[in-house]
C-alpha cells in the first residue's frame, strides 16, 4: 500500500478511518520497526547511555503518536493506574538487563508484513482499544478470519500496552475470550456426542422396472 494513497471508493466511513490510519502508520511511525528489522545491532547507544535509551522509549511511545500514553502518563493525566515510576521501571529494567539492542532483533527475526494477515485455523480475538494506532473495523476482522473470530470488542479504553495501562479491562477481554472458546468447544463437543441419525433411504423401483419384483425393492 502506497503512503498516503486514496481509499478505495466502496469503503465506509469507518473503513475510510481505519484505511487513513494504516496511511499514518505508515508514513509516521514506522521508521523505528524499520531499523530494527533490517539494522538491529547498530542501536549500540541504547547500550551506551541510559539517557539515550530513555530517550528512545520516551519517544516511541505507544503508537498513538509520539510520546503517547509515555506522556500521558508522565504528566498523570492518564486514566489509568499506570504511573511515572511505571515507565521509569521499565526502562532501568531494558537497562540494568542490557537488553535494549538484543530486544530490538525480535523485528529481524520476524519476517512476517506489519499488519498482513496471517493465515490460521486457530481460534482468533480482537481487542480494539480505542487508543491504538490503528484499530481494525469489525468487518475488516470478519473478513480476515471469517471461520474462526470467537470475540471481537471495540473498548473506549486502552492503548498499545494494554495490560499494563489497563490490566482489569485487559483481563476482563480475555476472560470473555476463553469463555467464547469454551461455548464454541462445548457445541462442538455436543455435536460430536450427539451426531444427527440419518434414516437408511429406500429405492423407490420406477413403474416400468421390470426387473423389480414385488416387495424385493
Amino acid at each position: 500500500m502506497g503512503v498516503q494513497a486514496p481509499p478505495p471508493r466502496d469503503l465506509t466511513t469507518e473503513e475510510r478511518a481505519a484505511y487513513q490510519q494504516l496511511n499514518t502508520f505508515y508514513a509516521q511511525h514506522l521508521a523505528y520497526a524499520q531499523i530494527m528489522s533490517t539494522r538491529p545491532q547498530t542501536l549500540y547507544v541504547l547500550a551506551d547511555s541510559p539517557a539515550d535509551l530513555a530517550a528512545f522509549m520516551l519517544d516511541l511511545g505507544d503508537g498513538t503518536g509520539q510520546p503517547g500514553l509515555v506522556q500521558w502518563a508522565v504528566q498523570g493525566t492518564l486514566d489509568s493506574a499506570l504511573t511515572r515510576d511505571d515507565i521509569l521501571d521499565n526502562i532501568t529494567l531494558y537497562w540494568l538487563t542490557n537488553t535494549a539492542v538484543s530486544s530490538a532483533r525480535l523485528y529481524w527475526e520476524n519476517k512476517a508484513d506489519f499488519l498482513r494477515r496471517q493465515a490460521h485455523h486457530d481460534p482468533v480475538c480482537h481487542q480494539r482499544l480505542c487508543r491504538r494506532l490503528y484499530q481494525a473495523p469489525r468487518s475488516w476482522a470478519e473478513r480476515a478470519y471469517p471461520h474462526n473470530l470467537i470475540h471481537y470488542n471495540k473498548l473506549d479504553k486502552g492503548s498499545r500496552f494494554a495490560a499494563c495501562e489497563q490490566p482489569d479491562l485487559f483481563a476482563a477481554e480475555m476472560r470473555a475470550s476463553f469463555r467464547s472458546l469454551r461455548v464454541r468447544a462445548a457445541r462442538l463437543t455436543r455435536r460430536r456426542l450427539n451426531p444427527p441419525v440419518s434414516r437408511p433411504l429406500r429405492a423407490v423401483p420406477s413403474k416400468g422396472d421390470a426387473a423389480c419384483r414385488p416387495n424385493a425393492c
